[in-house]
């Protein structure tokens, strides 16, 4: 709807300052045309718009004029109001603002839409822990932030492999947060690292500030790191046949993950599954497997088979009468 990009446009506009209509439009979906037909009708309606021409030109605001949260939409409002306090947020101790924006995002609206907050928190919950407890708390993450905020370098002591402390002077980047461990995007010298926040034993904030890379861009170093993470694991394929009656669950076992979906598996003379399973070592394929008891058989390799079958006999050694 026009009403619902006007609004997008005045509040880019407001929060980014002065953007080229070629930038607009591709944020927004439209043509060039289209942005300077929604500029002029912004105009008619009294916002303070205007337009500059030249290299440096672009749509902007007056100075100092702001808009007010009334051109929310129900469904946007939902949205906002669905968001709780998640732990990464609170480590890195952003709840209480997070509240207070909420509050005053509450009192900004109108009264018919403010009693959206209530019926929202009351039909739906987003819970984005996991089952298991969490690491414990990382009392280095608040000095290691301040130093990203501030662009200023870090002497840390990380913790190896094996035991060994190893000393690093870096330039921190970006704070990531993934399935509940933190991780620290850094530069050492030339080279971008990627350390694990909990595994720094010690840290200090230096004096010295540091210009950030103008080309790094956190999102996208972050993915293509773990697309080279992933291509990086060893994968140990398995062959296995899956009984009728675990099929229709198997999806629900952590860790299992067939090549193929259970609907195009091929099928024996008994109506087993015939699947392929990538693991990353064979202990992990058997301490996946093995809960799975009699549901599960492996095909192959023969090295499965027999660790599967020695696990066996020794659980069967220690129930025997």
């Amino acid at each position: 709807m026009r009403a619902d990009r006007l609004i997008s446009l005045l509040i880019l506009l407001q929060t980014r300052g002065k953007m080229p209509a070629a930038k607009l439009a591709k944020e927004l979906g439209v043509s060039v045309r289209t942005i300077h037909r929604d500029v002029q009708a912004l105009s008619m309606g009294g916002v303070p718009v205007y337009t500059e021409h030249g290299p440096d030109g672009g749509i902007a605001l007056l100075e100092n004029y702001r808009t007010n949260l009334t051109g929310l939409n129900q469904d946007e409002i939902r949205a906002l109001f669905l968001l709780g306090i998640p732990q990464p947020l609170e480590q890195l101790g952003w709840s209480e603002e997070l509240k207070t924006a909420l509050l005053k995002l509450t009192a900004a609206l109108p009264a018919a839409r403010s009693m959206d907050e209530t019926q929202t928190r009351q039909r739906l919950l987003l819970d984005t822990s996991g089952w298991t407890a969490a690491g414990g708390p990382i009392p280095l993450l608040r000095p290691v932030q301040q130093a990203l905020w501030e662009n200023r370098r870090l002497w840390l002591v990380y913790s190896g492999q094996f035991g060994t402390q190893l000393t690093f002077t870096v330039n921190p980047l970006g704070l990531v947060n993934k399935e509940g461990e933190w991780w620290l995007v850094c530069q050492m010298g030339d080279h971008l690292r990627v350390l694990e926040v909990r595994k720094i034993q010690e840290v200090k904030i230096l004096d010295e500030v540091f210009v950030r890379p103008s080309e790094f861009d956190l999102n996208t170093f972050w993915q293509g790191w773990c697309a080279k993470i992933n291509q990086m694991r060893p994968v140990f394929t398995v062959q296995v046949r899956v009984s009728p009656a675990m099929a229709a669950g198997l999806h629900h076992f952590h860790g299992i993950n067939p090549r193929q979906s259970v609907d195009q598996a091929a099928r024996d003379a008994e109506n087993w599954l015939l699947l392929t399973l990538d693991f990353e070592t064979l202990d992990d394929a058997r301490n996946h497997l093995l809960p799975l008891g009699c549901a599960v058989e492996v095909l192959s390799p023969q090295t499965l088979c027999l660790s599967m079958e020695d696990y066996a006999r020794q659980i069967l050694q220690r129930y025997e009468p």
